[in-house]
């Protein structure tokens, strides 16, 4: 796929992400897919495998925000198989604490599926509203 086919899949991916609905970015997962989360908060590390991604990062932090979770993205910047999201968030958790993150995301495609995504966010607002993933669980 090229770079202009890249973006256009993480934008109506990101589409979706903007209403709440995280089907289309689940689908184009690889099983493989890995997720990095920067930065030394409790939620911050690598996440192996779309399972585990499912599993440990999604399921909790659904935990933490119990209604549809919003993405919206701001910009995408696309070369060869990476394209750079920039992108905010608008949700609030289950205490009402508002979680409305910045982010850049850096995504790896290959073959039309998502492959890795490196993740870089407000690390102080992750601890403050999301508290600890294991409480969360």
């Amino acid at each position: 796929m090229t770079a202009t086919d890249n973006k256009q899949l993480m934008q109506a991916i990101f589409d979706d992400l903007a209403q709440g609905n995280s089907k289309a970015f689940v689908a184009a997962m690889a099983d493989d897919f890995r997720w990095t989360i920067m930065g030394t908060t409790k939620w911050s590390r690598t996440f192996e495998g779309k399972e585990a991604v499912l599993g440990d990062l999604l399921k909790s932090l659904r935990a933490v925000i119990p209604d549809r979770i919003r993405t919206i993205a701001d910009r995408f910047i696309a070369d060869g198989d990476h394209v750079v999201v920039l992108a905010h968030g608008q949700n609030l958790t289950k205490a009402g604490v508002p979680y409305n993150n910045r982010y850049c995301y850096v995504f790896r495609l290959a073959e039309g599926r998502l492959r890795e995504l490196t993740e870089y966010l407000d690390t102080e607002l992750v601890t403050k509203a999301l508290g600890d993933p294991a409480e969360a669980a």
